[in-house]
């Protein structure tokens, strides 16, 4: 971004810090199965955290630049993110499902290279085109199945299909328009809702500073988490 809007960096900083609590629990429950079960906060946002980090993203992406070559990078960490888990159920470091075909970071590199088409229709077209893509999406993800891995970035699953991280672009690409409405909404006059705020506010100025490398975190916590829990377990 040209400008940093810094309420929107906090809030992708809270996000990804929630995100590494529930990989933490995840960790615990289905990789080292110390805990039986987490809390029910732990399911809920390991159902609707990626949701509100979409919309966010979506968000972000009207007031940006460049939003290709950045998708193109963010796709290209997916694809790391890929070797790395098949090789960790390779190597027997964990079970089946850890493996990721197409997850958070490959929907969001892909949302951002079709954003120069996208960002072409009118608002109200973008909102309608993302009510669609939700509703018919969650329907093949949840009544549709084939044999065909290929077709898993389309939400349509092969049977017994396991995965630890699964946002196909149907129906997840619709959360990230309907952000990027919001964006347009919200931030039409490109100026920050919330221009003067407390600078020594310890908290704020952390939560905007994950928020500002949000996708190096991504990379980087799991390994961490994972073998901190290695030593102590």
């Amino acid at each position: 971004m040209k400008q940093r809007f810094w309420e929107l960096d906090a809030l992708r900083g809270f996000t990804i810090l929630l995100m590494i609590a529930v990989h933490l629990l995840y960790d615990l429950i289905y990789i080292f199965r110390v805990l039986d079960n987490g809390p029910s906060a732990f399911h809920f946002l390991r159902e609707w955290g990626g949701i509100i980090f979409l919309v966010l993203s979506g968000i972000c992406v009207t007031l940006g630049s460049r939003p290709i070559k950045r998708g193109l990078i963010v796709f290209a960490c997916g694809l790391i993110i890929n070797v790395v888990t098949y090789f960790m159920y390779y190597l027997g470091y964990a079970q089946r499902d850890i493996v990721i075909y197409f997850g958070v970071l490959h929907l969001l590199g892909s949302a951002m290279m079709l954003w120069p088409l996208l960002k072409k229709c009118p608002s109200y077209v973008l909102f309608a085109i993302g009510v669609l893509i939700i509703a018919g999406g969650f329907y093949l993800l949840n009544n549709v199945r084939a044999q065909s891995y290929l077709l898993i970035p389309f939400g349509i699953q092969p049977r017994r299909f396991l995965t630890s991280d699964y946002f196909p672009l149907l129906p997840y690409l619709g959360f990230f328009l309907l952000g990027s409405v919001l964006g347009r909404i919200v931030y039409r006059k490109k100026k920050s809702l919330l221009p003067a705020w407390n600078e020594k506010s310890y908290l704020l100025r952390f939560a905007c500073l994950c928020g500002r490398n949000s996708l190096w975190i991504y990379m980087l916590h799991q390994p961490v988490l994972y073998l901190i829990l290695l030593l102590i377990l």
